[in-house]
């Protein structure tokens, strides 16, 4: 008799990277938004902090972001339309 192994899972967490199209100041943020660390001479990205939906994300000059610590697509969701609304002020258009 053969043993059918059916492991249970649940999502823990979600890594997702997106593009917001436009360059970011790096050090603005990391002096005008709470919860944003930025060491350049150690890593070039600065690390925001959410506590709603609880995640890191990896800001980038270029406007790149990688978001971890979500469960779902929902919330990686929410993650970046509450992060793109606190990055506007401190962005700008890529230049071609």
């Amino acid at each position: 008799m053969a043993i059918v192994i059916k492991p249970t899972f649940r999502i823990e967490n979600i890594v997702a990277s997106a593009d917001l199209n436009l360059e970011l100041d790096l050090y603005s943020i990391s002096f005008k938004v709470y919860d944003v660390e930025y060491e350049p001479e150690q890593f070039p990205g600065a690390i925001f902090k959410l506590k709603e939906p609880k995640s890191s994300l990896l800001l980038f000059k270029n406007g790149k972001i990688i978001c971890t610590g979500c469960k779902s697509e929902k919330e990686v969701e929410l993650a970046l339309k509450k992060t793109a609304q606190i990055l506007k002020p401190f962005a700008s258009k890529k230049e071609d």
